[in-house]
């Protein structure tokens, strides 16, 4: 193999003896390794066709919040708990020990594309949370999803009775998160999508009616079957920390935060985009009418502290289509204007929040 006209494997670590350990399986693999402190660039870190990382430098690749890319592996030279967190956070595809696993490493470099690192282009993540309880994440999250060509709606959330119900697939055929029996690790998305109930062209996920807990591994392993399949993953997240929550907004290119136009709202807006902003900076503002006091979209935005993506109208007939048969998104109504802006930003930039 030859490295001439390849692009170069992208390798952060800091500790010495690996990276000789590095040099030496990339010379046997025959691709050609750049050593850095960190990427100086988005484009250098989605470019390379594969990343290696240690501990250290995965924590300050989600720091920075970095896109979760194919293709990246970390590597240590003694496999602790603390690797596997790590690994989990960045979306590393496997943690590696070296010297012990050189010819697993030999085989995925070897097998390393000759372009960017993500190969097909994967499928953008969106998680949407509520700044306010009743705020309308659930049915912001439900539109997102059937205004892109093809979705994978995921309920993050096992307290709010089924995102079924606002879909109106409840009575459908299919698994919910109570029947799946997942663990970590990778899945295949076709067979994903064989096992769950599709309804109006989305895939849904749901939650039971039972409170069952969400564990981060597998829905971490959803999350990224889907994106590997390059459809787009909308996340339904409650508003509670807790590891499942955090894992979806890790692994989403964009938080969007949607908030009632009232006083009291906005006010638990900000501590909620505060807690988000802290977990993935790519967050982003929906504020939703009516606007009760006069307050505006720009003056909500200002005091929770997030960009404002999207000012959306009331939805009109909203109680009536959810009794009779869930959320049907109408073209041009306001919950469809405001889908389509977050899809559109999404798809200009996968880190998409406006300055």
């Amino acid at each position: 193999m030859t490295t001439s006209g390849t692009a170069s494997v992208l390798a952060m670590l800091g500790d010495g003896p690996m990276r000789d350990d590095v040099d030496r399986v990339a010379a046997a693999a025959g691709v050609r390794v750049v050593h850095a402190g960190e990427p100086s660039s988005r484009a250098v870190w989605t470019g390379a066709p594969v990343v290696l990382l240690d501990r250290v430098a995965a924590q300050r690749c989600v720091a920075h919040g970095l896109p979760r890319r194919d293709r990246v592996l970390l590597l240590s030279p003694a496999l602790t708990s603390q690797d596997w967190e790590s690994a989990v956070a960045v979306g590393a595809e496997r943690v590696l020990h070296l010297p012990g696993q050189d010819g697993e490493l030999v085989a995925t470099l070897s097998a390393a594309p000759d372009g960017r690192g993500a190969g097909p282009r994967r499928g953008p993540a969106v998680a949407v949370l509520g700044g306010t309880g009743g705020a309308g994440a659930s049915l912001l999250a439900v539109a997102i999803a059937q205004a892109a060509a093809e979705a994978l709606l995921i309920d993050a959330d096992p307290w709010g009775g089924g995102l079924d119900l606002a879909l109106g697939n409840e009575g459908e055929p299919g698994l919910r998160w109570p029947d799946l029996r997942l663990s970590e690790g990778r899945l295949g998305y076709d067979a994903l999508r064989d096992v769950l109930p599709t309804h109006r062209g989305v895939t849904v996920l749901s939650g039971g009616r039972m409170g069952t807990e969400i564990r981060p591994g597998p829905l971490a392993a959803v999350i990224d079957a889907g994106r590997r399949a390059g459809v787009t993953v909308v996340c339904d997240v409650p508003r509670q920390p807790g590891p499942a929550t955090e894992t979806a907004m890790r692994a989403a290119d964009l938080v969007v935060l949607i908030t009632p136009a009232d006083v009291r709202s906005t006010a638990a807006a900000a501590v909620t985009g505060g807690w988000a902003g802290a977990i993935n900076p790519n967050v982003g503002l929906v504020v939703r009418g009516p606007a009760p006091g006069g307050l505006r979209a720009d003056d909500v935005a200002r005091t929770v502290g997030l960009p404002l993506l999207v000012s959306m109208r009331p939805q009109p007939g909203l109680d009536g289509s959810m009794e009779r048969g869930g959320l049907r998104v109408r073209a041009r109504s306001p919950l469809a204007t405001a889908a389509g802006r977050i899809l559109a930003l999404l798809r200009q930039q996968r880190v998409a929040v406006p300055g």
